[in-house]
């Protein structure tokens, strides 16, 4: 039908992703550990790559064409109150763990998501170095290198793998001191994808996570399962005029309550039982 939208069906926008951002890990990849030029941008002083800036142009240009009439958020393009207008928009984060890519690390990605009313529909998180992709679309479940994953079943954090802040925290402080094994996982993206796979039973952002950082994999974990929430319990909701977001907790269903019942309940010790 002429005029039509050809991707009403969030299947198709994640397959568009899926193609856009295997393209745009070879861009990655071909900086990588190659010394690309860097900055840093803000007050905060985040670091800025030349692939960064590759990226998002080519993901714009590449999914702006395939949908002209979708708005458009990203790291790495100036942000304007336009898409507050759109009912459907790109979010997109070129390289998730920049400070992980310039070091030669592995544990960064590509985060692709198609919005609409405020939720993801469709997402991709791409790993280059370990050539995983993640993908979903709303209803159709999640997967890794197109076989389905699920988040895990446990319920007791007590000994669980977990991955977050170590300072700042206090109540994630003493969870994760709990836990049987804690990894570091420098992209947000990345480290909620591993609950949604069942590689982590949990993992804690701190606040200040972006639109960018969370929306691909929001959608992930919801289609494979578990949760993604704030510290109260409330769904994330993308495309606002700040896309900025607290403090939030990931795991699977089943233990997702009794991890926001320790955060609620935490109570610090006294000064004198404290560690110096």
């Amino acid at each position: 039908m002429p005029g039509a939208d050809p991707l009403a069906d969030p299947e198709a926008a994640r397959a568009a992703l899926v193609e856009a951002v295997a393209e745009a890990g070879d861009i990655a990849l071909r900086f990588f550990r190659a010394d690309p030029r860097s900055w840093t941008k803000g007050a905060a002083k985040s670091p800025v790559t030349e692939a960064d800036v590759a990226i998002d142009v080519f993901l714009r240009q590449r999914l702006i064409a395939r949908a002209p009439a979708y708005g458009w958020l990203s790291e790495e393009t100036q942000d304007s109150a336009e898409r507050l207008t759109r009912r459907r928009l790109w979010i997109v984060d070129p390289i998730d763990g920049t400070r992980a890519y310039m070091a030669g690390g592995t544990d960064w990605s590509i985060s692709a998501a198609l919005v609409e009313d405020g939720r993801a529909i469709a997402a991709v998180l791409f790993a280059p170095v370990s050539r995983e992709m993640f993908s979903a679309s709303r209803g159709r479940g999640a997967t890794r290198n197109g076989v389905p994953i699920r988040a895990g079943s446990r319920t007791d954090p007590a000994g669980a793998r977990m991955a977050g802040p170590k300072q700042g925290y206090p109540a994630v402080t003493t969870i994760l001191a709990d836990a049987g094994q804690v990894e570091r996982v420098r992209s947000l993206a990345l480290r909620i994808a591993r609950v949604a796979e069942g590689t982590l039973d949990a993992a804690f952002a701190g606040a200040g996570g972006n639109d960018w950082d969370l929306a691909a994999a929001d959608l992930l974990m919801h289609e494979a399962g578990g949760r993604l929430t704030t510290h109260a319990g409330a769904d994330l909701v993308f495309n606002r005029p700040k896309p900025v977001h607290g403090a939030l907790v990931a795991a699977g269903a089943a233990m997702h309550q009794p991890l926001l019942a320790r955060l609620a309940s935490f109570v610090p010790p006294p000064l004198a039982e404290r560690p110096a």
